[in-house]
């Protein structure tokens, strides 16, 4: 049965929220709904703006966008500064265009910078940058007021990173900023906000199957692809399973290891994916999907 079932009809043109971890179909389901009603689709996913990847971090296949119109999708090169501002700045002409948008993707914080608004923030230097790029996530963390740390997720390196930065950049705590944040661009009243609910087994499934699908369809030749370019500490190259097959393809590691590891780090972020989710988009549409193959 077709996910729309679960939604209320679609008969106007307000923007369309479409939240959910990886590898739990909401990519299908925007594509259907442009389809069926109209729009285009843009991403809101943190993995898939680099221009360097399209296997690896399940973009859209040429086919789709050939169906229907996809935006801010592997659009930034692999060793540029990309951030939510960025985002923002870059997703605001599309909410006043002809086409409803459809905003797809898994990074949770576009879609509260989106609707709840976002801080302006002064740029991080780049020698600050630097220094932080050499801590640990613990040192970082160790640094950050209380407040700040109970509103981040603390085990995502890079939400610590980026409160500490902010910290050291303007002396000021990142939860100061936030307080004073101004209205927000796409109020949530005025969209069809949906987060995929999605039951932890069915999702581990689909994450196994998709990897093997990932190989089948390329994924270790645009790996091999940036051989030379690759920087661990570049966010591009943290892509889940880009330092797995870097391994495989360095002699480090044999594939079946690099798929197990690569399989775990993904149910990892899934599981954090979901439990922010659930906290922080109470208000939101549920669907839940059901098995099918991929």
């Amino acid at each position: 049965m077709s996910l729309l079932a679960q939604l209320p009809p679609i008969t106007d043109n307000r923007p369309i929220l479409i939240a959910g971890p990886t590898a739990s179909g909401k990519s299908a389901l925007a594509l259907e709904i442009a389809e069926r009603h109209g729009g285009v689709i843009i991403n809101a996913d943190a993995s898939q703006i680099y221009d360097c990847w399209r296997v690896i971090t399940a973009c859209p296949s040429k086919e789709e966008e050939a169906q229907t119109p996809h935006h801010l999708y592997r659009h930034i090169p692999y060793d540029a500064t990309y951030s939510a501002g960025h985002w923002m700045r870059e997703v605001t002409p599309y909410l006043t265009g002809p086409e409803r948008p459809i905003i797809v993707g898994g990074t949770g914080l576009y879609f509260n910078t989106l609707t709840q608004g976002m801080a302006d923030i002064p740029a991080t230097p780049p020698e600050i940058r630097q220094c932080a790029d050499q801590m640990t996530r613990e040192a970082l963390l160790a640094e950050l007021d209380p407040e700040t740390a109970s509103r981040i997720d603390i085990r995502n390196r890079a939400r610590v990173q980026r409160a500490w930065e902010v910290l050291t950049t303007t002396g000021r705590p990142l939860a100061s900023w936030q307080d004073d944040t101004p209205p927000p661009l796409l109020p949530l009243d005025q969209t069809l906000p949906i987060v995929f609910d999605v039951d932890k087994n069915w999702l581990n499934d689909r994450i196994a199957r998709r990897f093997d699908l990932m190989l089948e369809m390329g994924a270790l030749d645009e790996v091999e692809a940036m051989r030379d370019r690759y920087d661990p500490v570049l966010p591009s190259c943290k892509a889940i399973g880009v330092p797995e097959l870097m391994a495989y393809l360095n002699g480090d590691m044999t594939i079946s290891a690099a798929r197990e590891r690569a399989s775990i780090a993904t149910r990892q972020f899934a599981k954090r994916q979901r439990t922010w989710f659930r906290a922080r988009m109470k208000d939101w549409m549920r669907v839940t999907p059901r098995l099918t193959r991929m």
